[in-house]
């Protein structure tokens, strides 16, 4: 019945998951340097993040701050990012000089998820800072103008994954 359908490349937890370390940057930068806050009530661009926020919330990584009416970063949720950090260096490191067939290579060798390591390496150096420029970087049409929208869609991961395999 369902034979046409195709299974997508991530589980709505790990996209919530990818979603949270995409967020938790957001939140830490300085507006300046491309961060931003989160309201308590999200405009309409950013409700698709809307579960994405309660999870962060949920595992203590952000509260919400009443009096500025607005979403913050725990020190929980500093030490993770830290951690998240600690991870994309090591890859970018280790991996930096290698052809992307040898990483890949590696990386599954290793049972390491290639997914997960080809976005924190976009996360990291910057390739990922701006959704709708990485959509036109690659030539996408329609360019889905909300990154948010972007950020939680299957378009998304597809594309990553285009990129070693």
């Amino acid at each position: 019945m369902f034979e046409g359908r195709r299974q997508p490349i991530v589980s709505r937890e790990q996209k919530l998951v990818y979603a949270g370390i995409y967020v938790l940057k957001k939140m830490d930068l300085k507006p300046a340097d491309g961060g931003m806050e989160f309201p308590i009530v999200l405009p309409p661009e950013l409700s698709p993040l809307e579960d994405v926020l309660q999870e962060l919330v949920n595992a203590d990584l952000v509260e919400v701050n009443r009096r500025k009416a607005r979403f913050e970063v725990t020190k929980k949720g500093l030490a993770y990012l830290g951690e998240i950090i600690d991870e994309a260096e090591a890859l970018v490191d280790e991996f930096d000089d290698e052809s992307l067939e040898d990483a890949v290579a590696e990386l599954r060798r290793r049972n390491v998820d290639v997914l997960r390591a080809r976005f924190l390496w976009g996360w990291y150096d910057g390739e990922l800072d701006d959704l709708v420029l990485f959509q036109q970087r690659r030539g996408a049409t329609p360019v889905e103008p909300w990154w948010a929208d972007y950020l939680m869609s299957d378009a998304f991961y597809e594309a990553l994954k285009s990129d070693y395999e």
